[in-house]
Order: C-alpha cells, then structure tokens, then sequence
C-alpha cells in the first residue's frame, strides 16, 4: 500500500510539473463533457474525459498485476 500511495504522489508530482504542456491535450473537452453556463454559474462535468480516464487507469493497473 505505501508503494502504490508512494507512485500516486509521484504521479501527481509529474502531472504538476508538466501541466503547462498536459493542458494542450483536449482532455476535459471532448465531446460527451457537460457545461451549463448561465450568468452566475457555471456546471462542469467531464463525463467522457472520466470514463477514459477510468478505462485506462483500469488498463494500467490490470498490465502492472500481471
């Protein structure tokens, strides 16, 4: 467990430091993504970026078991 916990802060660490060039890919705006906007307020929620991202995560972890 504190391998894995150890890897995630890795990974977050990694993702931090390469947003500026992570942030060109369309993640969080494709097609399926939800966004109202009204004067106020704004809703968001990635509904197709979420479900990639769970499949591959999905994919990684069942390639890292074997």
């Amino acid at each position: 467990m504190q391998r894995f916990f150890f890897l995630l802060g890795i990974l977050f660490l990694l993702a931090a430091l390469l947003w500026p060039w992570l942030s060109r890919f369309p993640f969080g705006r494709l097609p399926g993504d939800i966004v109202i906007e009204r004067e106020n307020f704004t809703f968001y929620f990635p509904l197709t970026t979420s479900i990639l991202v769970s499949v591959l995560l999905s994919l990684l972890f069942w390639l890292w078991r074997k």
